[in-house]
């Protein structure tokens, strides 16, 4: 943590809404983009869930440990609130196109080929990650998108670390093969 970070925390715990206000100035992004992959690519959702994150932390700051990654703990309350509301909505959880698009390849380079291809890949993962389960699917994003340590996701998602490994192993082993049998399928109806 910085030491303008350490202190807007310092402040904050100690009632300075400025102060707290500097912290979603700081996180505004990182919260938004966690909630935006977990609730399915919904701007409004995403807006409203992140609101919903600031609101928590807010009210929790006093019970904050200055020990603990300020921004582990922020998006732990994002990533618990996006799966609360996967369970009430049974919503799909992430939104990879955005995530994908990061990787992209230089668009100032036409290739028209190289985008039809990348679209149907972003669909293709992005229907496979929605067939994993809440916790599992939080796991995989905390781990591939925001590359958080197995312990740090533990602690975001209030499990074990063998309980994370576990899941992710399971997670990885799913969409393997589901990838290599929609593959198949796909060579399948090319050859016909």
């Amino acid at each position: 943590m910085s030491s303008m970070e350490a202190d807007l925390v310092r402040r904050a715990q100690d009632g300075d809404d400025e102060a707290f206000a500097g912290l979603v100035d700081l996180y505004q992004r990182p919260v938004y983009n966690l909630c935006y992959r977990m609730l399915g690519g919904s701007e409004q959702a995403a807006e409203d869930a992140a609101q919903e994150t600031f609101w928590r932390a807010y009210q929790a700051i006093r019970r904050y440990d200055p020990q603990r990654s300020f921004a582990t703990w922020i998006l732990s309350i994002a990533a618990h609130y996006c799966i609360d509301q996967q369970r009430k909505r049974r919503l799909p959880l992430a939104d990879l196109d955005e995530v994908l698009e990061e990787t992209a390849p230089d668009p100032h380079i036409p290739n028209p080929e190289h985008t039809v291809a990348q679209t149907e890949q972003q669909r293709a993962l992005h229907a496979l990650l929605n067939t994993l389960g809440p916790q599992d699917k939080a796991a995989v994003i905390l781990r591939y998108w925001y590359d958080y340590s197995e312990q740090e996701i533990a602690n975001s998602l209030n499990l074990s670390v063998s309980a994370v490994k576990s899941r992710l192993h399971r997670a990885r082993l799913k969409l393997a093969e589901q990838w290599s049998a929609a593959e198949q399928k796909h060579a399948a109806v090319e050859r016909i």
